[in-house]
Order: structure tokens, then C-alpha cells, then sequence
């Protein structure tokens, strides 16, 4: 198994608290990320440090200057479970074509629908992903993204912090492996508690979040 899964778009490392989070993967990795803007409406803001080529860490918890919003904010980030990696996503070729066909493999990662966020300067970050709602919830089956004409986050003069590997454990690995297979992509899976984990390259040394 390739140690950085194919297709990879980015990992979601989720916190209730963005700030602090920011400040410890500054502290662990001498690499401060860069402010990604807000999530107008979802109660969320987040963070960015890219990992090499066209893959990114998003770091992503509760916009202090948003209203709570009425369903919950997404990824867990209301939890007081402490900053974790809790999903990543892929960016296949063509988003539509790969739902259809990860359908016929007998997966449903749900139905593409438009997001966006706004950027610190206010300009407006629109993309298209599926809907999580109907994702894996072990949060280790990616949810897909198509970036359409945007910019890249990752193109986007990011700091760097080089991926190295990605790895996770579940209690039942083999009923997760087919569920990638349907996406185009794999993930280094072991047996265990349900757990994602991300190690990366930085001026002090690998390090692992997760």
C-alpha cells in the first residue's frame, strides 16, 4: 500500500478550537499555517498548510464570529474530543463520472453539491464535493471534491509541510478496503479503534498527528 493514498486532495484535521490548534502545529512543526477564510453560514473557519504538490492540511473548528448554526457544525468540531484527524477527501478527474462509477461498484459517496467559503481578502472560494451526510461513519472512506476553474488551495502560496504517510486502524479493515477500491483509491488500513492518523516532513523533524 502506497504510503499517501492516490487521489489525495486533502486531510481534515478537526479542533473546537481553531486557534490553539494552529499554535500547537506552529509550536510542533516550526511552520505556522495560513489563515483559509470562513465557511459563511456552517459556523466554520479554517486553517492551511499545504503537504506537497496538490495535496493540503485543512485545519477546521467553530468561527467565533459566526452564529451557532442551527444543525450543528460540521466534522465534529463541537466535540470536546481535542484537535483529531477525523476524514480526508480525493479529487478525482472528473467528480461525476467517479460517483457514477464508484455507484456501480456497489459504493454511494452521495450526491456532488456546491460549497464555498470566503477568503480573508472577501473574495469567494466555490467548489462542488459530496454530500457528507451520506459518507462512511468511520470518516476513513474520502468524500469527493472538484475544485472546477478556482485556484487550487494548494497553488495558493501555502507553507509547506511535506506528507510522509498517512495511515489508520478500524476494527474490520476488510470491509473498508472495497469501499476505496470503489473510489480509485486505498488508505494503509490495520486492525484497531477507528483511527486516522497523517505524518509530515517540517524543519524539526517528522511529525504525526493522529
Amino acid at each position: 500500500m502506497n504510503a499517501i493514498p492516490p487521489l489525495l486532495d486533502h486531510l481534515v484535521l478537526a479542533t473546537p478550537d481553531l486557534a490553539s490548534t494552529v499554535a500547537d502545529f506552529t509550536r510542533r512543526t516550526g511552520v505556522p499555517p495560513a489563515a483559509g477564510g470562513a465557511h459563511v453560514g456552517l459556523g466554520t473557519r479554517n486553517c492551511l498548510v499545504s503537504l506537497g504538490g496538490r495535496s493540503y492540511l485543512e485545519i477546521i473548528g467553530p468561527d467565533p464570529e459566526q452564529p451557532d448554526p442551527p444543525d450543528g457544525r460540521p466534522f465534529g468540531v463541537d466535540l470536546p474530543a481535542g484537535a483529531r484527524p477525523v476524514t480526508w477527501a480525493i479529487s478525482p478527474p472528473h467528480l461525476d463520472s467517479a460517483v457514477a462509477a464508484a455507484r456501480a461498484r456497489g459504493y454511494d459517496p452521495g450526491t456532488p453539491r456546491p460549497m464555498s467559503r470566503r477568503r480573508p481578502d472577501g473574495s469567494l472560494l466555490a467548489w462542488r464535493l459530496t454530500d457528507s451526510d451520506t459518507a462512511h461513519p468511520s470518516g476513513l472512506v474520502p468524500f469527493l471534491i472538484d475544485w472546477g476553474t478556482a485556484l487550487h488551495p494548494a497553488a495558493s502560496g501555502l507553507p509547506v509541510t511535506p506528507l510522509l504517510a498517512v495511515t489508520a486502524t478500524a476494527p474490520d479493515p476488510e470491509a473498508i478496503h472495497p469501499l476505496l477500491s470503489a473510489l480509485g483509491t486505498g488508505l494503509a488500513l490495520t486492525e484497531g479503534p477507528v483511527a486516522l492518523s497523517f505524518t509530515v516532513d517540517t524543519p524539526r523533524g517528522p511529525v504525526t498527528f493522529g
